[in-house]
């Protein structure tokens, strides 16, 4: 009979929690390069991206990391953040694929929403650039605690020729054992933070000292109420009439299409305080921003089957 040795926790030798999330991602990453033949990042330049890619350039060093990026740009995106994408892109010397939903808007292949957002376009264009450039594993940032349809993901996600999604044909990953098998033309969406928190990923970024764009702390920006959120004006068809724009202290939890993210009213300009306001707060970050979720009950469900993130 053999016997395991239990490390306590309070042993100098005990990983922390974010020692221990680290420890699962870098797993991920590692056991994706070595089962996979066409891997990519899903990088926006938003905070859970830019941990994603921290985590696999830590995961690879010293070498450079062996996955290109790919980035759906809706062209409603913050400024702010495509700025530290491109900047981060350079830094690294690594590869960026960027599929425009603005394309194919011009070419007819989708048309705009009456409503003006554009995150649920971002599906056709994904797709299409998987099948395209033939990747067979996708690294995506979400996370469990987000949403309820992304708490029922696995961390390596199955996705069939369509890229869609059934939550029928996930796998059990017991003790850490990620199958990821594929016929052809299917292929795995894999989710490294997929057992982080919010607070989690804070702390994270803190404790690294990940840079973000400005925009995730506090600053007087121009924004309208709709509702129940302040949203940013812009050429996306925002303010209408009725809506005034007023300057107010804000900060973003979340960051996707100008058309669709919300800012929270916040003091919060420094790390610590961002972690203090996060732990204090008993929404999550898409349920309390995000105008996309909030279209149906089953809004992201229904988008995951379609293929989106």
């Amino acid at each position: 009979m053999t016997t395991t040795a239990v490390v306590p926790t309070d042993s100098p030798y005990a990983l922390s929690h974010l020692d221990a999330l680290e420890s699962e991602a870098v797993h991920i990453f590692r056991e994706v390069a070595g089962e996979f033949e066409r891997p990519v990042i899903l990088f926006s330049g938003g905070k859970d991206s830019i941990v994603m890619l921290h985590l696999a350039l830590k995961a690879f060093a010293p070498a450079a990391v062996p996955f290109s990026l790919l980035h759906v740009d809706t062209g409603h995106n913050f400024p702010e953040v495509l700025e530290l994408r491109d900047r981060t892109v350079a830094e690294h010397g690594l590869r960026l694929h960027v599929a425009m939903v603005q394309d194919y808007i011009d070419d007819g292949r989708l048309r705009e929403r009456p409503d003006g957002l554009r995150n649920p376009l971002q599906t056709v264009p994904l797709t299409e650039a998987i099948q395209k450039l033939r990747f067979d594993a996708v690294f995506g940032g979400g996370r469990r605690d987000e949403e309820k349809a992304r708490a029922k993901e696995r961390v390596f996600s199955l996705r069939d020729e369509f890229s869609q999604w059934d939550p029928r044909r996930q796998r059990p990953e017991l003790w850490q054992l990620y199958n990821g098998r594929h016929a052809p033309g299917e292929h795995v969406r894999v989710f490294p933070l997929s057992n982080w928190t919010e607070l989690d990923v804070w702390q994270y970024i803190a404790r690294e000292g990940i840079e973000l764009p400005e925009i995730y702390f506090a600053h007087e920006r121009e924004v309208f109420s709709r509702s129940g959120m302040w949203l940013t004006a812009g050429e996306w068809g925002g303010p209408k009439d009725g809506e005034p724009v007023e300057t107010r202290m804000v900060r973003y939890r979340t960051v996707g299409d100008m058309s669709c993210t919300g800012a929270v009213d916040s003091a919060a300009t420094t790390l610590d305080a961002v972690i203090t306001e996060i732990a204090a707060s008993r929404l999550t970050e898409r349920g309390a921003t995000r105008a996309d979720d909030k279209m149906s009950e089953a809004a992201m469900e229904d988008r995951k089957r379609e293929g989106y993130f």
